[in-house]
């Protein structure tokens, strides 16, 4: 019990570092890539500084990629192409932004590498796929995408449906998209990982992961603490997608997002994102990040990170100091200890992740979509008495008290304001 007190003791307030002197991280090496266009950089001379190969694609990519999710203003994108992002990820189910994409895009289709997706069902037919695919060209204003990815898998019954593989045999002979993948972020994440790698099933495969569910970033702290981490298999994963060269690209990197009051520890000219990214970055087999980028703010700092593969002292204290604020909220996304704990069936990792888009994210309208997919979602939880999965998360999340907030927030009194 006193290690387990300990251990939850240092995730909710372990102090910060002392200031010491200011490191950041060190160059890495990587390919210049031309033709990328007005790569002027703007007034502040930022610009892309490493592209690197993506797998089996062939493609030179930059190592932040834009990611369209929440996009709120057009001129981001045309910033994003401006210093030197060449990669831009989008989906079916963010529309609009792929309408924004094909119109700030147009003309420029043959510098960049779009990756979009949809979420597929097994029992679906490829005929369907195909017109979710064939909605996403027309939005995007082109014949073809370069990456096509499975989204949101959590179960190896749709890497084995039919309907996908044909899907993908015929749109690659049509010249429809290039490159076929895997996204995922679920508690059966690494399980899906290993079985799409062991068949050959993918070109690319795009997963969360950051520096709050590695075990390797709390050692680099302390020896002392039993730490439960959600991703102690992933390195070997992506060591075996390196070895049959299959691209690997990391999303939800920054550990849930919530920025605002963090900037009390940001100095020196370094942010937390910046220091995330880094985190990432450094790990030989990733080969690039996608991230988010609502606004041309979101573009600037995120893009300052491109090119470093170590992490500084400064940015340590930033992690550090981050995990302290918020790993007694954050669920991590793909540990899945809570599963099954709850007697009346709530998703409870779904429902908190839908939580995070609505209170980190700020994004309400996805936090909507997400949690009405669920169902009943966390309303059992407002009358639950037996409070089951109290002791469920190995990050002492208090997951009563989460859900019904969920609950509170996106549940249907919540619908009338949006």
């Amino acid at each position: 019990m006193s290690s387990d007190l300990d251990r939850r003791g240092f995730l909710r307030g372990t102090a910060a570092l002392g200031a010491g002197a200011i490191a950041l991280g060190a160059p890495r090496s990587g390919r210049a890539v031309p033709e990328l266009g007005p790569a002027d950089g703007g007034s502040k001379g930022l610009h892309i500084r490493r592209y690197v190969r993506l797998g089996r694609t062939g493609f030179e990519v930059s190592d932040i990629g834009f990611g369209s999710g929440g996009l709120e203003d057009p001129r981001a994108i045309h910033r994003a192409y401006d210093v030197g992002i060449n990669y831009f990820d989008t989906a079916e189910m963010g529309f609009e932004a792929e309408l924004m994409l094909g119109k700030a895009l147009k003309g420029k289709r043959h510098k960049v590498h779009i990756t979009t997706k949809a979420i597929t069902e097994p029992h679906f037919k490829r005929e369907r796929i195909m017109r979710s695919l064939e909605g996403s060209l027309q939005r995007l204003q082109t014949d073809y995408v370069d990456i096509f990815l499975c989204h949101a898998v959590n179960d190896v019954e749709r890497l084995q449906a039919q309907g996908w593989h044909e899907f993908v045999e015929l749109a690659k002979r049509q010249g429809k998209i290039r490159f076929a993948g895997m996204s995922g972020h679920g508690g059966r994440l690494q399980e899906c990982l290993d079985y799409a790698l062991e068949g050959n099933m993918v070109d690319v495969i795009l997963c969360s992961h950051n520096f709050g569910t590695d075990p390797a970033f709390y050692e680099k702290f302390t020896k002392a603490f039993d730490l439960i981490a959600n991703q102690q298999g992933i390195q070997r994963l992506f060591r075996k997608a390196r070895e049959k060269d299959v691209g690997v690209l990391c999303m939800k990197t920054l550990m849930g997002a919530k920025l605002n009051d963090l900037r009390k520890y940001e100095w020196g000219g370094a942010t937390f994102a910046q220091a995330a990214f880094r985190w990432v970055l450094s790990n030989p087999d990733v080969n690039a990040l996608v991230v988010s980028m609502k606004t041309v703010a979101h573009v600037d700092e995120y893009v300052a990170a491109s090119g470093t593969a170590e992490l500084g002292l400064l940015d340590r204290r930033l992690l550090r100091n981050y995990v302290r604020e918020h790993s007694h909220e954050h669920c991590r996304q793909g540990c899945g200890e809570c599963a099954g704990s709850c007697p009346l069936d709530v998703p409870i990792a779904d429902v908190l992740r839908s939580r995070m888009y609505e209170v980190s994210y700020e994004d309400h309208a996805k936090a909507l979509d997400s949690y009405g997919r669920l169902g009943a979602g966390a309303s059992p939880c407002v009358t639950c008495t037996s409070q089951a999965c109290l002791g469920a998360c190995p990050y002492g999340l208090e997951i009563p008290k989460l859900t019904r907030e969920a609950a509170r927030l996106l549940g249907p009194a919540s619908r009338g304001n949006v």
